[in-house]
């Protein structure tokens, strides 16, 4: 089983928006290293995914000329296989991402990456839709608390919960980081 590590929007821009903190970043970060570490050491190639959307303007962090779509800074350096920039929540959309996974023979997608149930969750639906393996690395996925339309906090712990119950056996495999380099290892 040929897999690739993908990870989606792990970049500066936001930082800048209101509802950021750093509460689990540092768990997350932790997660995510260890994870970019282990498929680099297996050989495992990695996919980097960058957000790219609204007024191509200096004041938009996910705008190019902001130069905030880059890497979180305490994400582990790395060269990438490839890198795509995308305009929609699902990595797969308009980016060539489909074509690269399909001419490198890859069969199963690691989804790791920021917010857990917006690009990732939608990622690994329509990678799972197109016929991929997907291995959602829920501890090496980031949100942040939300709002109810009554105005309670629905927390970012009940948020990834949520999107493990609804993607579990259906569209993914829901595994720790240590559960997803045990199946690159096994492969």
């Amino acid at each position: 089983m040929k897999t690739c590590l993908v990870l989606i929007d792990v970049q500066e821009s936001f930082r800048q928006r209101p509802y950021f903190t750093s509460t689990d970043l540092p768990a997350f970060m932790a997660a995510q290293n260890t994870l970019i570490q282990a498929c680099l050491t297996q050989g495992v190639p990695l996919v980097r995914v960058l957000h790219v959307d609204g007024p191509p303007l200096a004041s938009n962090p996910f705008a190019l000329a902001s130069g905030l779509v880059r890497p979180l800074a305490e994400l582990q350096p790395f060269e990438a296989s490839a890198t795509f920039h995308k305009h929609r929540h699902s990595a797969l959309v308009g980016t060539g991402l489909e074509v690269w996974l399909t001419q490198h023979s890859i069969q199963t997608l690691i989804i790791s990456g920021i917010r857990t149930e917006q690009c990732c969750e939608t990622t690994a639906r329509h990678a799972s839709d197109l016929g991929w393996g997907v291995r959602f690395c829920l501890d090496a996925t980031l949100t942040w608390d939300m709002q109810h339309l009554d105005g309670t906090v629905l927390s970012a712990a009940d948020i990834k919960a949520r999107t493990a119950a609804v993607l579990k056996d259906r569209f993914a495999r829901i595994c720790t980081v240590a559960q997803a380099l045990d199946d690159v290892i096994s492969s």
